[in-house]
């Protein structure tokens, strides 16, 4: 495999996937994306591997979508949230159980990858949150699964406020399984991995797709359509110049 920006590993039946992109703190580039769509077929393809682990090194999980180069234009706009959205489908869709090992900051496209996965475990130093309104943005694939996991009322409260929550909550909440301390995290992915593979493998991938039976329908073409339409906006504009140029956007109000 020809990975640039994710370390794969096969150990013990579980393939550990290690995003390493440490100059933009793991942001979801089209090069993560295309390193751990690899990753993950391979994985799929190797009948020695029965489930796999995605975490991120140093101190952050996933920073975000990584809009560093992002381009106004319809066309580099609909390619854009098209990418995202199928990515995050297609870890959703991997037919063998995914393990998101979260160990620390988790933020917008982090999150929405984090939730991707079958299972969160994450460290008592993980911090969790869709800070896109900040930029004058939604968080396209958050807002579709997060009311499904923490509830509509939190999942309106993290998206409106965009403040991050800490690990105990996210456990409090149910957005993640467990919280471990920091240095047994990837331990702690490993045991649940293997409690999950020493189970029938075909009944483990019915529970998988059956649990996600409804999802990939219509909903996607509606994040699609809404999220490629927001990111024309004159507040998106502002919000992601702004962030770029590190300082306060000026919304301008209705």
């Amino acid at each position: 495999m020809d990975l640039k920006v994710v370390e794969y590993e096969k150990k013990d039946g579980v393939a550990i996937l290690t995003m390493n992109y440490l100059k933009r703190m793991n942001a979801l580039s089209d090069q993560i994306r295309a390193d751990l769509r690899t990753a993950c077929a391979e994985a799929c393809r190797d009948d020695e591997v029965r489930a796999l682990i995605v975490t991120g090194k140093e101190k952050a999980f996933c920073a975000g979508g990584d809009i560093s180069g992002f381009k106004f234009d319809t066309a580099s706009v609909k390619k854009f949230v098209r990418d995202i959205i199928d990515f995050l489908g297609m870890m959703e869709k991997t037919p063998k159980p995914v393990i998101a090992a979260v160990n620390g900051l988790t933020l917008g496209g982090g999150l929405e990858l984090a939730i991707s996965c079958d299972i969160i475990i994450a460290s008592e130093k993980a911090k969790f949150g869709v800070p896109e309104a900040n930029i004058g943005l939604v968080p396209g694939f958050a807002i579709l699964r997060l009311p499904e996991i923490i509830g509509r009322a939190k999942a309106k409260e993290m998206a409106m406020t965009c403040e991050p929550i800490s690990a105990e909550e996210a456990l409090k909440i149910g957005l993640v399984s467990k919280v471990v301390p920091h240095d047994q995290l990837l331990d702690s992915a490993m045991g649940m991995a293997q409690k999950i593979i020493s189970k029938a493998p075909f009944a483990v991938e019915l529970i998988k797709s059956s649990i996600n039976r409804k999802m990939h329908g219509e909903e996607l073409e509606y994040a699609y359509e809404s999220v490629g339409l927001l990111f024309k906006t004159d507040d998106a504009k502002e919000g992601i110049t702004a962030f770029r140029e590190k300082r306060k956007p000026t919304f301008k109000r209705m």
